[in-house]
């Protein structure tokens, strides 16, 4: 059976098996599904309100929302999961409130951002919608039979394990200065839509826990509800690593023509001391394998080079840490006409330009007990916090704009241009703190 065929077989299999949830929190929309402070999610109920004794704990929800109150509300913050397949679905939220005014915002899953500081007014409403990514490590095939069943599994690690991106459910996140959400609706995504597949390290994932936070689950951001966002990355990991857990095989069961793999790496593949490591042969030979199994698959295959590091000379420069990696990735480009998205130049200049002190503000730098736990200072000038990950999410979207990609149709039209030798002011960038934190970084350099 050809593959791409393979893949819509396994797609539909899995979608068949998705329903359609609708929601009313507010009893405004008569046809859906009322739903209650006592609906619990529990995997046997397969829906309701999630994680709501970790935010009535939590010491980073603002503390104007009772504690009693917290998720189970739709003037509250609160998470919403509902059990459903691996595959894109179609969140339609419904946002505002007869009572009172709003300002809300909506992620998914781990933290990846969807709606930004929505304002209503007291009676009015707006809805929005866009696609949500969901996933499992089973990995599915068709075999010579016909029959559509797992035949493999992302080797995820241990502290993988408990995040939010690898389970059964598909879990929404309604918080913000003052929430307010009349509806939601999850729906099973067109088949036919893109998905642009993220493969990279800590500098990509989607971070579950404040402060810790990664381009990738910003970018999600700035497209509108036609494409879909799968980020795959994960901390520590090199390109040979992410291929050796099977990540690219399971990124390769599901993606089908008009799809794109962003390859980003560099930051740990440098530390490989085997022989036959480095940039000019191992690193650049993993990076031939992702462009033939894209093509493969008749995906775009697109490279994203590394972030810098913070890491300034005496005259306020940036010195070069990544070696001949980033030159390596350009070369492998240059030579197999794959596309470069210069995000280590972009990022070079932003850090320059916020200058030595400054561009802390874009990194996880924070006093000691800034974060329940968090014993000592953190002082990491590799990880990003959300000002620094929103800041490089538009460093991509302005990378995919002059590559003049397809996918470029489908970045929301409200998305501004942006220089990064003209960064948005640290001062007045918003963040509305989620209850998840943790005091040890990420792993990866």
């Amino acid at each position: 059976m050809k593959p791409l065929l393979t893949t819509l077989i396994a797609a539909v299999a899995l979608s068949a098996q998705a329903q359609t949830y609708n929601f009313s929190l507010d009893g405004r929309e008569k046809e859906a599904q009322a739903l209650t402070a006592n609906d619990i999610y529990t995997k046997e109920k397969g829906y309701g309100f999630d994680f709501v004794k970790i935010l009535k704990e939590s010491t980073l929800i603002d503390s104007k929302f009772k504690k009693e109150d917290r998720g189970t509300s739709a003037t509250v913050p609160f998470f919403l999961s509902v059990n459903v397949p691996d595959g894109n679905y179609k969140v339609t939220v419904t946002l505002g409130n007869k009572k009172q005014a709003g300002n809300t915002v909506v992620r998914a899953e781990s933290r990846r951002l969807f709606v930004e500081d929505l304002q209503t007014k007291k009676g009015e409403y707006k809805t929005v919608s866009f696609i949500v990514n969901k996933r499992n490590t089973d990995i599915w095939d068709t075999d010579k039979n016909g029959e559509t069943k797992v035949v493999d599994r992302v080797k995820i690690k241990d502290r993988e394990k408990s995040k939010l991106n690898w389970d059964d459910k598909l879990t929404i996140e309604v918080t913000g200065e003052q929430p307010a959400c009349s509806s939601i609706k999850i729906e099973p995504a067109s088949t036919d839509i893109p998905t642009l597949f993220l493969c990279g390290n800590s500098t990509v994932v989607d971070q579950d826990c404040e402060p810790w936070t990664s381009w990738g689950q910003i970018f999600t951001n700035w497209l509108d509800d036609q494409a879909a966002v799968a980020n795959y990355a994960e901390s520590g990991e090199s390109a040979g690593s992410f291929i050796a857990q099977n990540r690219l095989k399971k990124i390769l069961s599901l993606a089908k023509e008009g799809d794109y793999i962003f390859v980003e790496f560099g930051h740990n593949d440098q530390k490989a001391k085997q022989p036959g490591s480095g940039a000019w042969y191992d690193f650049s030979r993993n990076l031939k394998i992702f462009i033939d199994e894209a093509r493969a698959k008749k995906a775009t295959i697109v490279f994203v080079t590394p972030t810098q590091r913070r890491n300034f000379d005496n005259n306020a420069r940036i010195r070069e840490t990544h070696g001949d990696y980033p030159d390596a990735m350009r070369a492998v480009a240059k030579r197999e006409g794959v596309p470069v998205i210069e995000l280590h130049d972009m990022t070079r200049t932003f850090f320059e330009t916020l200058g030595v002190e400054n561009s802390k503000r874009s990194l996880v730098h924070y006093p000691a007990h800034t974060y329940p736990g968090q014993m000592k200072a953190f002082e990491d000038n590799t990880h990003f916090n959300p000002y620094g990950a929103y800041e490089i999410s538009k460093m991509v979207v302005m990378g995919i704009k002059d590559l003049n990609l397809p996918i470029v149709s489908h970045i929301k039209p409200s998305f501004q241009p942006f220089n990064p030798a003209q960064p948005d002011s640290f001062e007045q960038f918003h963040w509305v703190k989620g209850p998840f934190t943790d005091a040890v970084k990420p792993d990866g350099n």
